[in-house]
């Protein structure tokens, strides 16, 4: 019976750590136009806020999917590899979606509020 729970950890972390990536710099690179409106006529103290944000989505994302690792059941088959790295990248996919949508809520609410 082998154990192919480091080739799961392994190829987990490496397809989840380029997701996180990729998310972060699209937010990164298209967030600041929401940090301005918060913070209009500053556009230096904006773009730090938006690097300490994004330095700050980085941690906290990866550090999370590196804790999920604890979870897993011991592997002992291709298919439960192929289905633990699925599911598993699924919810982190799910959950990162669904902060990024909160956070587009709460800062268009907030900026609502802040122009009436």
């Amino acid at each position: 019976m082998s154990n192919y729970n480091i080739w799961a950890y392994g190829i987990f972390m490496i397809v989840i750590v380029y997701v996180i990536f990729v998310v972060g710099h699209i937010c990164y690179r298209n967030g600041n136009i929401y940090v301005l409106n918060l913070i209009p006529d500053n556009e230096d103290l904006c773009l730090r806020i938006n690097k300490i944000l994004l330095l700050a989505y980085y941690l906290v994302n990866i550090g999370y999917a590196a804790m999920t690792l604890i979870s897993w059941k011991i592997i002992i088959s291709m298919p439960e590899l192929v289905e633990m790295i699925a599911s598993k990248i699924a919810v982190i996919i799910f959950i990162l979606s669904v902060l990024h949508f909160t956070n587009i809520f709460v800062l268009t609410n907030y900026t609502k509020k802040l122009i009436q």
